[in-house]
């Protein structure tokens, strides 16, 4: 194997890399522990104080380039525009991360327009995002797809009806993918984390950080690491999916 510091390195330097959702949580964990090993890394989020605030502390530590813009994955227009910057800045694209997404209730609690819009991101998001990135993989004849998804497309809680029903779909979403994908050299990976500290859970950052260390919730950091495993597999190996969840969170 040789190091492991040139084993996990190998995929990601001067690799382009976009990250959906990349401004907080494990979108920017993702980005700050990509770009530090070589990747060129694109993110965009809603949020521009976030955003702004992400680009800083990536740039801060990169190895690799980095670019944002702020966007909206659940709008037509705004995919067109990250994906033209995404053309400009990076030249295509080698990885995908598939990460932003909104967390949600049951449907006795959501009115329909947030059930929509929630749809619209958690799911056509995805759909979207993944087929521009085939599109252009498909010409270089190589490329990886990750999806973030959830436990709850396991554990079905009642309380997250909308939720789960968007993480199920990413599930069947990445099983497919995979299978009409491969052929043309493009990987696809599903990772689904357990409780992990983000703005998508309830309660303050104290509150996480004592679930944190009571091993009931996950560092968004983790979850980096575990995409960073997917992509560091040679081209004969693919991590087809793979759950992270907290030691002490039963499911």
């Amino acid at each position: 194997m040789g190091n492991l510091s040139d084993y996990f390195g190998r995929n990601i330097d001067r690799r382009k890399i976009v990250i959906t959702g990349g401004s907080t949580g494990i979108g920017k964990a993702a980005a700050l522990l990509l770009s530090s090993l070589g990747g060129d890394v694109f993110i965009f989020g809603r949020d521009k104080d976030n955003l702004d605030q992400a680009l800083e502390e990536i740039q801060a530590q990169a190895e690799g380039k980095v670019y944002g813009i702020t966007a909206d994955i659940a709008l037509k227009e705004d995919i067109e525009m990250v994906w033209k910057e995404i053309d400009q800045k990076l030249g295509g694209v080698d990885i995908l991360i598939n990460n932003a997404a909104l967390g949600a209730d049951g449907i006795t609690e959501e009115e329909y327009e947030n059930i929509r819009y929630i749809l619209e991101t958690n799911i056509l998001g995805y759909i979207s995002f993944a087929k521009e990135a085939v599109k252009r993989m498909t010409i270089q004849q190589r490329g990886h797809i990750v999806n973030i998804g959830s436990m709850s497309a396991e554990t079905h809680e009642e309380t997250g009806t909308v939720y789960v029903a968007t993480k199920s779909a990413v599930r069947g979403f990445s099983a497919a993918l995979r299978k009409e994908v491969n052929p043309l050299g493009i990987k696809v990976s599903l990772i689904e984390p357990g409780a992990v500290s983000s703005d998508m859970q309830p309660g303050t950052r104290e509150e996480h950080r004592g679930k944190i260390q009571k091993m009931e919730m996950l560092e968004a950091e983790d979850i980096a690491m575990s995409i960073l495993f997917c992509l560091s597999q040679p081209k004969r190996c693919d991590i087809v999916s793979l759950q992270a969840r907290p030691h002490l969170q039963i499911i």
